[in-house]
């Protein structure tokens, strides 16, 4: 039976591994063909929808897509017409959890110290699932970002723990990503060729 927690065998050399991969899978999704990428893109929704309209309304939250990533707005956007609330992660200072600020169709916007879209103002409010970009994942469920840990220390922060979804473009899936003792195990991923869960 696989693993199903990080593993330890290979962590002298992981970050030279991982840095790798991540240049290695960001520059396959900038590559990606403006009319393969909303392709791509209605595909993921679909499924995101299939996974979450059966479910009462409750808070989502997403990342405003950077770097060719998908967009969830869309998404989003139509799940609040239905009830549901959502929310943006905010990084309040380096190496720390995130909190999150409420976000609504119209909010005006500002970005973080990243450069990353965030809404200017707004209540705390506390997330019951939350879609995660990947840059890279893997069978057992984990995944690579873009290096700053910051929804590893969030999700591990928060209880009770959101549901975490990672999604992103097929495209991002790795053999191993050599996942360390502080990455979490995401609970389900949703490319353009399904749903799987993990928890």
């Amino acid at each position: 039976m696989a693993a199903l927690s990080p593993s330890t065998e290979h962590i002298a050399d992981s970050s030279v591994f991982r840095a790798a991969l991540r240049g290695e899978k960001l520059a396959a999704r900038m590559s990606l063909a403006a009319d393969s990428r909303l392709a791509l893109s209605a595909r993921i929704e679909a499924n995101l929808l299939q996974l979450l309209t059966p479910l009462a309304p409750q808070t989502l939250a997403f990342c405003a897509s950077v770097r060719g990533e998908f967009d969830a707005q869309p998404l989003v956007s139509l799940l609040i017409e239905r009830g549901w609330r959502a929310a943006m992660p905010i990084v309040d200072a380096p190496d720390t959890p995130m909190s999150f600020r409420n976000w609504s169709p119209g909010v005006a916007m500002g970005v973080d110290r990243y450069g990353i879209p965030i809404p200017a103002e707004g209540g705390a409010i506390a997330p019951d699932i939350v879609l995660l970009p990947l840059v890279a994942f893997d069978s057992q469920g984990f995944r690579l970002g873009y290096g700053g840990g910051y929804f590893d220390r969030t999700l591990a922060a928060l209880v009770p723990r959101p549901f975490s979804i990672g999604v992103g473009f097929e495209l991002a899936r790795a053999k191993d990503i050599r996942p360390q003792p502080h990455d979490i195990r995401l609970d389900a991923i949703v490319t353009e060729a399904g749903i799987v869960r993990h928890g």
